[in-house]
């Protein structure tokens, strides 16, 4: 399990830019990403697997198209829930707080494929404790709380 792709954002409700390294800090989110904040959603992930299956249908996306923060490799996020803690790189620790969302507005990747997977298959989280993660970095289950 690793990280593929670390993303940002200035603006809610656009695409997020692929970035070298990103900041985690402690009950904030990413340093500089419009959805950091003090609320239980300051962290987006999705799984690589997922953008792929979008690609499959013929969408033109890629990392930080769907708005996640963090793109994965090798986590079925659909068998965690909520409370389920996960080590990313070397000290970072995030908390699942949510799966999934509502879309108060449809974003562009609706528009453009007619659907968007992340209010389905986004996981989101709190952090716990920051620092610095990178794509490459791995990914440690610490704590699983099983989806139902």
């Amino acid at each position: 399990m690793k990280i593929v792709s670390v993303a940002i954002s200035k603006k809610k409700g656009t695409r997020k830019t692929c970035v070298a390294e990103v900041n985690l800090i402690k009950d904030h989110g990413i340093e500089g990403d419009a959805h950091a904040g003090p609320w239980h959603r300051q962290v987006s992930f999705l799984a690589n697997e997922s953008i792929e299956k979008a690609r499959q249908t013929g969408l033109n996306v890629s990392f930080g198209d769907f708005a996640e923060n963090i793109a994965t490799e090798g986590i079925d996020w659909t068998t965690m829930g909520v409370g389920t803690r996960l080590k990313l790189g070397d000290v970072a620790l995030v908390e699942i707080t949510q799966i999934g969302k509502e879309c108060h507005q449809k974003c562009a990747i609706y528009y453009q494929a007619g659907d968007c997977i992340m209010p389905r298959e986004g996981i989101f989280a709190r952090v716990l404790e920051g620092g610095a993660i990178q794509s490459g970095d791995p990914i440690c289950l610490v704590h699983i709380e099983s989806e139902g």
